[in-house]
């Protein structure tokens, strides 16, 4: 038999729900009987993107917004005796706002 190795990597915005969705994969995981190995998740670092924006476009130059915005991502690895494993992920129903990468390596 050979091993089957999948890799899940999950990017949001929005921290709470990249760890429900961690949650939700490593629970329906956890009730495959193939499964060998589950590593993870494992946390990537925080990218952080900063913003300055001019309050009034003419008068105030020295009024000014500061915004950010913070990538959260965390990474799943699986080894598997199957291949209906890559099947049974693609139909799990994550949180709105997840972004989700699969990869198969060997």
């Amino acid at each position: 038999m050979s091993t089957e190795k999948v890799r899940i990597i999950l990017q949001s915005f929005n921290h709470l729900r990249l760890y429900r969705s961690c949650d939700v994969i490593l629970n329906v995981l956890s009730q495959e009987k193939c499964i060998t190995n589950i590593s993870g998740p494992v946390s990537f670092p925080t990218k952080k993107r900063s913003y300055c924006v001019l309050r009034s476009p003419h008068v105030n130059k020295d009024s000014r917004e500061q915004f950010e915005i913070r990538r959260y991502k965390k990474m799943i690895d699986i080894e598997s005796n199957s291949d209906e494993i890559i099947n049974t992920l693609l139909l799990l129903d994550l949180f709105p706002g997840v972004s989700t990468k699969l990869f198969n390596y060997k």
